[in-house]
Formats: structure tokens, C-alpha cells, sequence
């Protein structure tokens, strides 16, 4: 089966006169074909014979190498047809066939060139915009120009007007932002001092200064990037069933060309069944419908990491979505603090605080902008551990800690909290010592105020069974499942608990799961799709996913799934059609009822119309081009 070409290039592709090169050799071929057709209407035919049997012989040289590269790897593909067909044309003497042959294939080939390159304009793009240098203050207040993979969590950084931030980081002043690489979105964003801010950014305003949290391998555009480079290195299901197809194919149109000769006698019927079947349409629209698809949805703000996730998504019907940070704001605040008798609430928010401001979950990040807020001094902890979806222990100034969920039957005086919680929604995050649970903490994390039209959306979109997934306690989940509408809720899920259920769904339909914390990723990796939602930059979800959010909007995510269905629909529809079409005129031709040159003219007529209707795939469902 003949090689995938490599559809992102480490580098850049270069553009303007480079690019048109892509087009000399079907330009010289058609110039051929059409000199012998003038010197044949001129009555000078053996001029006329020379220049087509030019024409494919300069088509058959790189065909036949190609084939015989193939063939000692032990792969085969439809060039055997198209070999066969140029070589026999020449036998035959049927020179207009066999130059209308090298001119459909040098069709296909520049057309699918041509695809591939426009489907990848966008992630070539990321590639080209991905930031290598980083302005880093020096202990002695200098300024230094630094390669961007030299900079380390830690460092203090200046990003001036129009720079690329390198890095992840938290600002220490106010910032206007062009996230439009990133996120899609076209409007600048304003951040606050302390805010986080994903790499890949533009500074689209003043100078500003930035705390790296993170170096340029693990940071949120790196991990875009490598998504990128991803894309299309996987064949998708519908391109190896093409591969597979092939290898059907031949074999079946030898056999028709062969009977054919055998039955009549005319080594012509031979030649015109291989006439009709070069190229297969299926090798040439699927990969452009895919990787078209992929671009689209790259405009849309999703990464797919390949084109088997994609079709995936085009066949998904079951969503699991995780609550923090997809159905709610995922920007959680302390709103209460309870203690226990003989403590205060600051001390209780501190010591949390303390222990968490390590961890990269969203609710810990909550705890420790709490803290700060109140000016509360934080210690160093040691010994930190975390037990993904249930907490933190570490110790404090001495004082073993714990963070997170309460495994006994909670305090007495925590019930009024408690039911206060239950009553807003909020989340309940308990901090103890060996002694017990010195209080309780209660964040509060709105729900997205476009959460519940987002469902009506993926609804829409085809995924028939909504599911939410949440760590959180089951009177919160269900108050949040009651308001954005889904059909199930699954609460106090630990990670591997939610890898189970998961797996479940996933025996039943092809199922999709959204998260966007480090207990997500089992699930995420379990799923037949997992989907990270990458701008909060939780690298241990984006790195199993199968796909990544560039934006945290959860409707994107309905674009993607109706861009996926839309690429496959075009891709199943202009191979079934284009093989239709294909096996019937060789039948024909077998049967002696379409010369060479006529089959010639026709099924560059079939090749043409499936690969400009695989094209359709660039555009999107018509609901989505803008």
C-alpha cells in the first residue's frame, strides 16, 4: 500500500513560487495533450501519436519507480493499475488514452496535494508562531534575551509589546492580550495582576511582567504544538480501510482486464478495464476529507490529535463531561470558612492554603487566591502527596495535614455549614489533622451561564446521552445536572471510579469524555475520545487526550462533533460513489462497450468530481462557515 505523505512538516511549508511548483507537472502534461490534439486536427496524427505517447511515458517513469519502491517494501497499491494502464496503452497503441491516464493521475496527485496543503495551513501556522525566545530579569535587574526552552518554573520574565509569552505564567501586572492563535477568539482579553496566562499568547499592549509557572516543554502552546505535529502522523479508519481496499482491488480489476482478454481475444478490453480503474477514488477522497476535517476543526478551536479521533467523534453518541470547569466557571472562590471550636477560620484557610499551593487542581488554586487575598501568610509544606479526587496531605510547620474529602461521619458543628452548602451548591473542602477536622471550607463555583443552551447544543449535534462525572457530593451534582439539563449525574467519582464508568458507556456507544483536572486523565484515556479542556492548563488531562480545547467553552466541543460528522459523511459519500461509478465502467469496458479512450475521459471525470467533493470538507456543515 503506497506510503502516507507527512502532512505537517517540522518546519513551515514555504509559500509563493515554491508552492506553484506543485502544479508543473500536470501543466506540462496537459500542454502535451493538447499539442497533439491540435496536430491531430491539423491531419498530422503521427505527430499527434508522438506527443501523447510523450505525455505517457513521461507519466509511466515516475509511476513505475514508485511502484517498484513499494514493491520491495512489500506494498502495493493502485499504481500497479495505473502502471499496467500507461504500459498497456503504449502496447495498444492507444496513445489519447494513455496521455489522458497521466494526466488523471497527475490530477489526483497535485489535487490531493493541494488538499492536504490547504488542510494543514492551520496547524502549520501554530507550528510557525510557537515562541523560542524569553526575556528573563537577571538577580541583578538586567534584562537577557534567553532561548525559550532555557527558561524554568520560577523565573521572572518581561514580555514586551507584540512578544510571544514563552511560557506559562502568573502576571504581576495588568496585561492586554491577543489569544486569537490560541483560543479562536478575535477580541483582546484584559488580565489582572495574578491571573494565569497560557503560552502562545501575544502582548497586545504594554510591557508587562510574568512569574514562569512552568518551562516551554510543559506549557500549554508546547503541548498544542505537539498536538499538531500529531494530527495527521495516524492514518485514520477510513485511510486504512482504503489501504485495505486496495489490496482487494487490484487483485479483483487483473482478474476483470484478464477474463476480459482471455474471453474476446482483445488485449484492448484488458487495457480500458485498467484505464477505468486509475486512480481509486477512495485512496484520493478519504485522506482529503480527514485531513480537511482536521483543519476545520483546528479553526474551531479543537486540536484533534489524528484523523481515527476524529471519525470517532463523527460516530460519537454518548458524552461524559466532568462538572468543575466544563459546566461550571471552574474558577471556584472561598466563600465561607467554618472552624472548629478552639481554631480560627483564617488559620483553617491558611493551613489549606499551605498544603495546596502545590497542587495544580482548581480547587487548590482557589484555597491559595483565597489566602492571599485575605493577606494570609503561607508556609512551606513537606512531604506533600496527592490521592487524585479525594485530597492533600502534607505537613505544615510541624503539623501533619489533610485536604480535601471527609471520610467519617462529619462534626457536629459543621452541620449547619453543611446545609447551608447543600442549599447553594457549593463544595466542601475539609482540612484536618491527626486530632480530627480543624474546619471546613466552602467554594463557591457558578454555573456557566451558557452551560445549559452548550447541552441543547451537543444535543443537537448528535450525542443523544448527556452524562455528568463529578468528584463533588451528590446534592451538589444533582442541583447542577437539574439546572444545565444533562440526562445522568455520577457524584463522588474517584478517578478510577470514573475510568469505570466510562468503560461502561463506552461498551454501549462511542462515547466522548470532557475534563479538564489531573483526576480526569484515566477517564480521559478510557474513553473512545478523550477531550481535554486545555486552556486551564492541566498538562497530565491534555497529554492522554485525544483531543484539546484550545478555549474553555464546552460548545466548541458541538462544533467539532458536527465538523467530524460532516468530514466523514463526505468522505464514506465520495468513495461510495466514486467506486460505484468505477466498477461499473469496468464492466463496460470488459464487455467491450467502452473503448480506451472514452473510459479515459470518464474516470477522470469520476476522479475529479470525488476529490472536489471531498474538498467540501474545508468549508464545514453550512450552520458553521463564517
Amino acid at each position: 500500500m503506497a506510503a502516507e505523505p507527512e502532512c505537517v512538516p517540522e518546519q513551515p511549508a514555504r509559500s509563493g513560487p515554491g508552492g506553484r511548483l506543485l502544479w508543473v507537472p500536470l501543466g506540462g502534461l496537459t500542454a502535451l495533450v493538447l499539442a497533439g490534439v491540435v496536430a491531430w486536427l491539423a491531419g498530422r496524427s503521427g505527430l499527434a501519436d508522438l506527443l501523447w505517447a510523450a505525455a505517457t511515458v513521461a507519466a509511466l517513469v515516475p509511476a513505475a519507480g514508485s511502484m517498484l519502491r513499494e514493491l520491495w517494501h512489500r506494498r502495493y497499491g493502485v499504481d500497479v493499475i495505473a502502471v499496467l494502464a500507461l504500459a498497456g496503452a503504449l502496447v495498444v497503441a492507444e496513445y489519447l488514452a494513455g496521455a489522458v491516464i497521466a494526466v488523471m493521475v497527475a490530477t489526483g496527485r497535485t489535487l490531493e496535494a493541494y488538499a492536504q496543503g490547504r488542510a494543514t495551513r492551520d496547524l502549520r501556522a501554530l507550528l510557525a508562531h510557537a515562541p523560542r525566545t524569553a526575556r528573563r530579569r537577571a538577580p541583578d535587574g538586567t534584562i537577557e534575551v534567553v532561548p525559550a526552552d532555557q527558561v524554568v518554573a520560577g523565573d521572572n520574565l518581561v514580555v514586551g509589546p507584540g512578544d510571544v509569552v514563552p511560557v506559562d505564567g502568573q502576571l504581576t501586572a495588568a496585561a492586554t492580550l491577543d489569544e486569537s492563535v490560541v483560543t479562536g477568539e478575535s477580541r483582546l482579553a484584559q488580565r489582572a495582576p495574578g491571573d494565569r496566562v497560557g503560552s502562545g499568547v501575544v502582548n497586545a499592549g504594554a510591557a508587562f511582567g510574568l512569574r514562569a509557572t512552568a518551562d516551554a516543554a510543559s506549557s500549554t502552546y508546547a503541548g498544542i504544538v505537539r498536538l499538531a505535529r500529531e494530527a495527521t502522523a495516524q492514518k485514520a479508519p477510513t485511510v486504512r480501510l482504503a489501504d485495505r481496499y486496495a489490496v482487494a482491488f487490484v487483485p479483483f480489476t487483473l482478474l476483470l482486464a484478464g477474463l476480459g482478454w482471455l474471453v474476446s481475444g482483445d488485449l484492448v478490453r484488458a487495457v480500458a478495464v485498467l484505464v477505468v480503474a486509475t486512480p481509486c477514488p477512495l485512496l484520493l477522497a478519504t485522506p482529503i476529507a480527514i485531513v480537511s476535517g482536521l483543519s476545520r476543526t483546528a479553526r474551531h478551536g479543537v486540536l484533534v490529535r489524528d484523523g481515527g479521533s476524529l471519525e470517532l467523534l463523527g460516530r460519537a453518541r454518548t458524552l461524559l463531561v466532568d462538572k468543575t470547569g466544563t459546566l461550571t466557571a471552574g474558577r471556584p472562590q472561598v466563600a465561607e470558612t467554618v472552624p472548629a471550636p478552639g481554631t480560627t477560620a483564617d488559620e483553617v484557610l491558611r493551613l489549606a492554603a499551605s498544603v495546596e499551593q502545590l497542587s495544580p487542581h482548581v480547587l487548590a488554586r482557589a484555597l491559595v487566591e483565597g489566602a492571599r487575598e485575605r493577606e494570609l501568610g503561607l508556609a512551606e509544606p513537606e512531604g506533600v502527596t496527592e490521592e487524585p479526587g479525594r485530597g492533600v496531605r502534607g505537613r505544615v510547620e510541624g503539623r501533619d495535614l489533610w485536604v480535601g474529602q471527609l471520610d467519617s461521619a462529619p462534626p457536629q458543628w459543621a452541620s449547619p455549614a453543611r446545609d447551608r452548602a447543600e442549599e447553594a451548591g457549593h463544595s466542601l473542602v475539609w482540612v484536618g489533622a491527626g486530632e480530627g477536622p480543624l474546619g471546613v471550607i466552602l467554594l463557591a463555583d457558578p454555573v456557566r451561564s451558557d452551560a445549559s443552551r452548550t447541552v441543547g447544543r451537543l444535543r443537537k449535534a448528535g450525542l443523544r446521552r448527556i452524562v455528568m462525572v463529578t468528584g463533588d457530593r451528590p446534592a451538589t451534582a444533582r442541583r447542577v445536572a437539574r439546572e444545565v439539563g444533562v440526562d445522568d449525574v455520577l457524584a463522588r467519582c474517584a478517578p478510577a471510579e470514573k475510568a469505570d464508568r466510562v468503560r461502561a458507556e463506552v461498551d454501549r456507544a462511542v462515547t466522548v469524555m470532557v475534563g479538564d483536572g489531573v483526576n480526569d486523565a484515566p477517564a480521559l484515556a478510557t474513553a473512545d475520545v478523550g477531550v481535554a479542556m486545555g486552556a486551564t492548563g492541566a498538562t497530565a488531562s491534555a497529554d492522554v487526550a485525544d483531543a484539546v480545547l484550545t478555549v474553555d467553552r464546552l460548545e466548541r466541543l458541538a462544533d467539532a462533533v458536527e465538523v467530524a460528522r460532516y468530514a466523514r459523511r463526505i468522505a464514506v459519500q465520495s468513495a461510495t460513489v466514486g467506486m460505484g461509478l468505477a466498477v461499473l465502467a469496468m464492466f463496460a469496458a470488459a464487455l467491450g462497450r467502452l473503448p480506451p479512450v472514452a473510459g479515459a475521459f470518464l474516470q477522470e471525470g469520476i476522479d475529479v468530481l470525488v476529490i472536489l467533493n471531498a474538498l467540501r470538507a474545508l468549508l464545514g456543515p453550512g450552520t458553521l462557515r463564517r
